[in-house]
């Protein structure tokens, strides 16, 4: 559900998730668009007062974000469009073909298609596979790592959402955003890490900022550049 209210000459829009949790919890994301995650049993009021008492936060951050420029504008997929593995530009070359099959080579992304119309879906399916490879690849160390908390992730899944990059369930699921294949091995580094790091402190809370830290002290620097990237 959605709802907004009024903060000085600003409109604030935000949606509302309601799910089993004690407290609520507000975050915004690169597109501007703000989610508040709230105990099943809170009342649109008390969702409200939360929102409007972090109203200058919220408005900062999407300041923030906007401060990066525009996004990127939309994708043609077409040869000599740009597009990003692992951090890297690379050049799209799109081939007529009797098969459907894409591959890179230096620094061109190839996609061999029967129909030009499929290359959006052949490069979707291509980066999901690629990070099916690559999140297993970064992820097993840092699993490692995190066993000397006593935890583990019950598996790892790989699906594609909206708004987040990564999420944790309480049951120890682990989900990744395919899209931050997009990013460099260390960004996506952090994102694995901050959700190894919810097996340990399930909220953000002050403890879970600290453990997040001593596992990866320069975090912040890599959260920005992945914002930046996923814009």
């Amino acid at each position: 559900m959605t709802d907004e209210l009024q903060y000085g000459t600003i409109k604030l829009r935000y949606t509302i998730e309601l799910c089993r949790r004690k407290t609520l919890g507000i975050s915004v994301y690169p597109d501007g668009s703000v989610v508040v995650k709230a105990p099943e049993d809170a009342t649109a009021e008390r969702i409200r007062e939360k929102v409007h008492s972090r109203a200058a936060w919220i408005i900062k951050q999407q300041r923030y974000f906007k401060s990066f420029g525009e996004h990127t504008p939309e994708r043609r997929y077409i040869s000599g469009e740009s597009h990003l593995y692992l951090g890297r530009q690379y050049m799209l070359r799109i081939i007529d073909s009797k098969k459907d099959e894409v591959h890179y080579k230096g620094n061109i992304i190839e996609i061999e298609c029967r129909h030009r119309k499929d290359a959006e879906d052949l490069l979707s399916a291509w980066y999901f596979g690629r990070a099916e490879q690559k999140f297993s690849e970064y992820a097993q160390p840092l699993i490692e790592r995190f066993r000397k908390y006593g935890v583990e992730p019950t598996v790892i899944d790989i699906r594609y959402m909206k708004t987040r990059w990564g999420s944790c369930s309480p049951k120890g699921k682990i989900t990744l955003n395919p899209a931050i294949i997009k990013a460099p091995p260390v960004c996506i580094e952090y994102v694995i890490t901050h959700e190894l790091c919810h097996l340990v402190h399930k909220n953000h809370t002050k403890a879970f900022y600290d453990l997040l830290t001593t596992e990866m002290p320069n975090w912040e620097k890599w959260k920005a550049k992945l914002e930046k990237i996923m814009m």
